[in-house]
């Protein structure tokens, strides 16, 4: 979707919190009263999740050919594997030579493109034998205009006063689904475990979630535990997704957030408003997904080199590092620096897979140190105070005998730093360096543009 699109999408589905480069938003409150009762996987509380552009992750573009990547994701780190829709792509009112990925053709079908459905069965497979876990994007909100259930169940679909069937915003390639047919949520609960039962997947990321009544969701996230214990993703940032339907949803304000701050429009001091606003809104367990680029950032918005200059390496440490779970998009580790086509063949050039170390080495730490774990399970943020709290983002969390202490420069000029709390005080290891150092109250550090130091503490 282009970015116009999606700022009406985001209004309209109530995620009232969505900020511009122009407002600083929220006061801090007290903690959110909302109650989760969503019970996450054990194994999704130190994980990293991937999102697979299968189309143009290869030359073939194919499930078997992405297998063959499976060994490098798993030992850069990736737990979570999310592959864009599977399934085939309406050609009626289809844009470009290969359509969207989100015009979907038949809920219980596979892209041939892709390969067959034992082509993806032998990667589930192969992927859970690695130790990785599987999710699918699910289309729920609206189907391709050539999808059988448009002449057999017409009643499925909503119409306009005239009887005419409705594409949302301008999505002429798809058709809304009406989820005030009983019937319709029904077939569309039968696809979704179809995918659990036939190829054994772990959940789903679902489109455009907040299009969709919460109802049904939560009907389908307690059908779906029953056959298995899922993960579900919501494209979404509403609260009340995470009482009892999904695990993560997206933290879309902080990654507009990071591209205002790398642009200059606004300064660090609005990060540490935007946390304490989480507090009043999320349960503490709920997981927030940070990213500094997803399929639709890249194709419609830029690259994060584009959005975030010299800075998109410091905003990636950060999204490792601030409370939520990294996402990476195909590519991010080569560099990817350049806009994928949506709707064409544009396939990877992998280069040497430049920034792999990078990435290992975040993901290591995120996994090795609990204050950086998800949800309740992580360690709560606490600002540190500096002499430069508008270009500075200092701060630390804590979990039982694990403490994280990061110190970022989010502008593109030299700072001296001298931190002033004093609850981070100890011998630390520079997680990239592995270097010693001891911290101590009113320390000075000399940052240069975009520099960030990451320290360790284990007692």
């Amino acid at each position: 979707m282009n970015n116009h699109t999606k700022l009406v999408l985001l209004i309209l589905t109530g995620i009232f919190f969505l900020v511009s480069c122009k407002n600083d938003g929220f006061k801090p409150s007290l903690q959110s009263k909302l109650v989760s009762h969503v019970i996450h996987p054990e194994w999704s509380r130190n994980a990293v999740i991937y999102e697979v552009n299968l189309r143009q992750f290869t030359p073939e573009g194919t499930f078997s050919a992405f297998e063959a990547h499976l060994p490098r994701l798993r030992e850069m780190g990736v737990d979570i594997l999310w592959l864009m829709p599977v399934h085939p792509i309406g050609e009626e009112n289809r844009k470009g030579t290969l359509g969207s990925y989100y015009s979907v053709q038949d809920y219980q079908g596979i892209n041939p493109e892709f390969g067959t459905l034992q082509d993806f069965r032998n990667l589930v497979n192969k992927a859970h034998t690695l130790g990785m876990f599987v999710i699918i994007d699910w289309v729920a909100n609206h189907s391709s205009w050539d999808n059988p259930w448009i002449t057999a169940y017409s009643e499925w679909y909503k119409k306009d006063s005239s009887g005419k069937m409705l594409s949302p915003f301008d999505w002429t390639d798809v058709v809304a689904l009406d989820y005030n047919n009983p019937q319709m949520r029904k077939a569309m609960l039968a696809a979704l475990k179809y995918w659990i039962i036939e190829t054994d997947i772990d959940g789903y990321r679902c489109d455009v979630a907040g299009m969709v009544p919460v109802d049904f969701w939560n009907n389908t996230r307690e059908a779906l535990d029953s056959l298995k214990p899922v993960f579900m993703l919501a494209e979404a940032e509403e609260p009340f997704h995470h009482e009892k339907a999904f695990d993560m949803s997206y933290s879309w304000e902080l990654h507009h957030l990071m591209n205002c701050i790398a642009k200059g429009t606004k300064n660090a001091n609005v990060l540490m408003k935007y946390f304490n606003k989480q507090d009043t809104l999320y349960p503490r367990d709920a997981y927030r997904m940070n990213f500094i680029t997803n399929h639709d950032e890249n194709s419609w918005n830029g690259t994060e080199f584009e959005r975030m200059g010299d800075g998109a390496e410091t905003f990636a440490v950060l999204t490792f590092t601030l409370p939520g779970m990294p996402l990476l998009y195909t590519g991010q580790e080569a560099p990817l620096k350049k806009r994928l086509e949506f709707f064409n063949k544009d396939t990877i050039d992998w280069d040497e897979y430049q920034l792999t170390g990078f990435y290992k080495q975040l993901i290591g730490l995120k996994k090795e140190n609990k204050a950086l774990w998800n949800g309740e399970e992580g360690g709560v943020l606490q600002r540190i105070s500096t002499n430069a709290d508008t270009v500075i983002f200092a701060f630390s969390r804590e979990k039982g005998e694990n403490r994280v202490v990061v110190i970022s420069n989010l502008t593109d000029i030299p700072i001296e730093v001298k931190l002033k709390a004093r609850n981070y005080e100890g011998t630390y290891k520079n997680w990239f360096t592995k270097e010693e150092i001891i911290i101590g109250r009113k320390q000075l550090f000399l940052l240069k543009p975009w520099e960030y130091m990451v320290y360790t503490l284990d007692d």
